[in-house]
């Protein structure tokens, strides 16, 4: 490339879940390597690509209004991701946008800013990071294991939008984990749809990796991340009895002890109007064989509140549910009717100011748990990893706390020189219903 040509630019609008993140990492990544540079303002870029999330209507608008945005501001636009999947509903909007795909068609995208602007083959624009581009930072980052999910929800539309399961070889997934963590990652999320479930459509092949031989299965999985000396978190399991295996390995301290399992509700009736795998009674058995394997382990999980045909008692069932579980994290939403979800066409409609009050009731009660078991925390030294330095005091996480979704830990470090990727222990002075507070330990 001589001096008079311009390095062509494209702007990256990335939104959705850290599974669209990982998509976006690896467009990212594949324009780098044909000498595309990312313009960080829609003015200076050739093209803009809009990575999109389709799931609830509040994500399908925050999607509608980043492309109407974008094709404002450059008039060149280039729609994926999941909302891609629904083009009849983008074209009728933004009929000038010039490509629609749907999650994890790649090609398409690179062909539609092909088709805009060539790209630029200069070996020296083509050096990558052996991670890839990454957009978390460089001390943390996603490690997706699996594409779809083999359950069909009522109230979800992930598997018309991604399709059925599909696994990645369990040496391909190492591999990547390796050049991670050589690149500087101190931490790797594992996320799928269904992380429970990888490796069932692969029938659990074995592969080889180092020289040892380990089955494409969760457990398999994390045996062979735990040997990379780093934080590992597992986020989308369902509680499947086979994910007791992988409970010595936390209570061992080779994986994190910590589970995002997104159970939605407790009474079995509404489970399986959402065609939910488990029932409220198996969790709880399941939650107290966790606890007595591995007394530390860290407990996330979600919920739908005011799903249609929810009785009050109903819920009132899910209240105690908390109570009995004693869950240490908890996200929940009001029930939203996604278009093309088989739930809205199912009886008992809750009338939106029932949902909202179901959901403030819901997150008052475990307000109080989470309190108290962080109160628990006040007194312990705990490894936090540092993600932000500021002049006094550093924010970071501890082994409980996933990036973005959970709480942190506020660190005074006085004249310590931190920075983040830094793990150091804290002596934990307070703590309140989100985050922890505390000190360096000399």
């Amino acid at each position: 490339m001589t001096k008079s040509q311009r390095v062509p630019k494209v702007g990256f609008v990335s939104l959705g879940c850290p599974k669209a993140l990982v998509d976006s990492e690896r467009i990212l990544t594949q324009l780098r390597a044909e000498g595309y540079a990312v313009s960080p303002s829609y003015q200076d870029a050739d093209v803009v690509v809009v990575n999109t999330c389709g799931f609830i209507d509040a994500a399908v608008a925050e999607s509608l209004d980043a492309i109407g945005e974008a094709l404002a501001e450059n008039g060149k636009v280039v729609v994926t991701g999941c909302l891609g999947a629904r083009a009849a509903l983008i074209k009728e909007r933004f009929p000038e946008v010039l490509s629609i795909s749907g999650p994890q068609d790649y090609q398409s995208v690179m062909q539609a800013v092909h088709a805009q602007v060539p790209p630029q083959h200069d070996p020296f624009l083509q050096l990558l990071p052996a991670a890839g581009i990454k957009l978390t930072p460089k001390h943390y980052a996603y490690l997706k294991i699996a594409e779809g999910c083999n359950h069909r929800c009522t109230f979800c539309i992930i598997p018309s939008l991604r399709g059925d399961l599909v696994s990645r070889p369990v040496n391909e997934v190492l591999v990547e984990a390796e050049k991670l963590v050589h690149s500087g990652v101190r931490e790797l999320l594992v996320i799928s749809q269904d992380t429970s479930a990888y490796g069932v459509d692969l029938k659990y092949a074995a592969a080889d990796w180092r020289g040892e031989s380990y089955a494409t299965r969760l457990s398999g999985l994390c045996q062979g991340l735990s040997q990379l000396g780093v934080w590992v978190r597992l986020h989308y399991v369902y509680p499947y009895p086979h994910v007791d295996s992988v409970i010595p390995l936390m209570a061992a301290g080779k994986l994190l002890p910590y589970l995002d399992i997104p159970l939605q509700h407790s009474s079995p009736r509404i489970l399986k109007l959402m065609q939910r795998p488990a029932s409220g009674e198996k969790n709880l058995q399941r939650i107290e064989a966790w606890r007595s394997i591995c007394p530390e382990i860290t407990l996330r999980s979600t919920f739908i509140v005011g799903f249609p045909g929810e009785t009050e008692a109903e819920f009132a069932e899910l209240l105690d549910f908390l109570d009995a579980a004693q869950l240490d994290r908890v996200g929940a939403f009001a029930y939203s009717p996604v278009a093309g979800a088989r739930a809205n066409a199912l009886p008992g409609a809750v009338p939106e100011a029932v949902k909202q009050d179901r959901l403030k009731r819901f997150m008052r009660r475990q307000a109080k748990i989470s309190k108290r078991r962080l109160k628990a925390k006040v007194g312990n030294i705990e490894p936090v990893l540092i993600d932000a330095v500021g002049a006094s005091v550093a924010i970071g996480r501890s082994r409980a706390d996933a990036p973005e979704i959970d709480g942190v830990v506020s660190v005074r470090c006085g004249q310590t020189k931190l920075k983040p990727g830094d793990q150091v222990q804290v002596r934990i002075e307070k703590s309140d219903e989100h985050d922890l507070y505390g000190s360096l330990v000399d």
